[in-house]
């Protein structure tokens, strides 16, 4: 009877080392990098992403999405307003911002990780200047441009009839911030602020103004195809200090601060700080992700010139570029 035990005991010990054998096993297979370049997430819960309102940052997200999704983790996309956002990285509910301009959201982006909540992912590799531009044409109509002392003495230039007398400036939809009116005041320039509702609407309108030779001057921004397709300059404001946004007294006019142009600089990468320790995998990913303004102009003419569908041209991106998005 003691030997048929110990035999029941010795085959109980080898299925039991059996089954830890394979467990072990089954870990170590979902935890290394597989031929599509996967590998276990640290959490199944959803990454979220955030998406705002123009063609190149839904690239640039989706690109992440994917990128994430092909390394095991769970993506949500949400919707998302570009200054708004900044309380959902805070406190949780958004967990990834790809694209926070350095000439719109400089401000934002410091006091928001000054609270320790929020983490700087780096630079994603672009450099963004974002300013008022006009189509070459216009400086037949307002000689002295590209000063924009000019714009002083021929606002009239680009009136239409809802704005007349005063010029006509196309600003970006609301959400994008950049100052535009406080500029026209603290500038003493006779222009009247518009903001469409989205950037296709802003485009548009900038197609009909340029095939009619009709004045027009709007906000653009580079890394953007408007610059390639089309022949224009930028305004040259008064150059951009932080001072100048911070301290009235600075500048043209001392009780007034935005009297100078645009900044310029990086567009860089944030998520919320907890992310490094829920998903640290994917929080290494974010940091490395890099791409040039010429890829990224490349890709939104893809979208916004040539119809493809956004997915379908980030998916060839994808493919292209494997051994690149491995190394992040």
């Amino acid at each position: 009877m003691i030997k048929k035990q110990d035999g029941r005991l010795k085959n109980s010990k080898r299925r039991t080392h059996f089954i830890a054998a394979t467990i072990a096993l089954v870990f170590a297979q979902a935890s290394i990098f597989t031929g599509s370049g996967a590998i276990a997430a640290e959490s199944s819960d959803p990454i979220k992403l955030t998406l705002n309102d123009w063609t190149g940052q839904h690239i640039t997200t989706t690109i992440m999405g994917k990128v994430l999704e092909k390394n095991g983790y769970n993506v949500e996309y949400v919707k998302a307003d570009y200054i708004a956002q900044f309380a959902g990285l805070r406190s949780g509910d958004l967990h990834v911002a790809m694209e926070i301009w350095e000439t719109t959201a400089k401000q934002l982006m410091a006091d928001v990780v000054a609270t320790g909540k929020v983490d700087n992912m780096g630079q994603t590799g672009m450099q963004a200047i974002e300013e008022w531009w006009y189509p070459l044409y216009m400086r037949d109509v307002c000689p002295g441009l590209p000063d924009w002392k000019a714009l002083k003495a021929c606002a009239g230039k680009f009136s239409t009839a809802e704005t007349a007398p005063k010029g006509r400036y196309v600003g970006g939809p609301v959400g994008w911030a950049g100052f535009d009116d406080e500029r026209v005041e603290a500038l003493d320039l006779n222009f009247e602020v518009i903001h469409p509702g989205t950037e296709g609407t802003m485009l548009a309108e900038l197609e009909s103004a340029y095939q009619r030779k009709a004045p027009v001057i709007l906000w653009v921004y580079v890394p953007h195809w408007v610059t390639a397709k089309y022949e224009g300059e930028f305004v040259k404001f008064p150059k951009y200090t932080d001072e100048c946004y911070n301290d009235p007294s600075w500048g043209i006019n001392p009780d007034m601060a935005y009297d100078c142009g645009k900044p310029t600089g990086p567009i860089w990468k944030i998520a919320w700080a907890q992310m490094k320790d829920k998903w640290p995998g994917a929080y290494k990913i974010v940091q490395n992700y890099q791409l040039s303004n010429d890829e990224m102009a490349n890709l939104v003419v893809a979208v916004d010139l040539d119809g493809k569908d956004l997915n379908l041209v980030v998916d060839e991106w994808i493919d292209k570029n494997a051994e690149r998005w491995k190394s992040w």
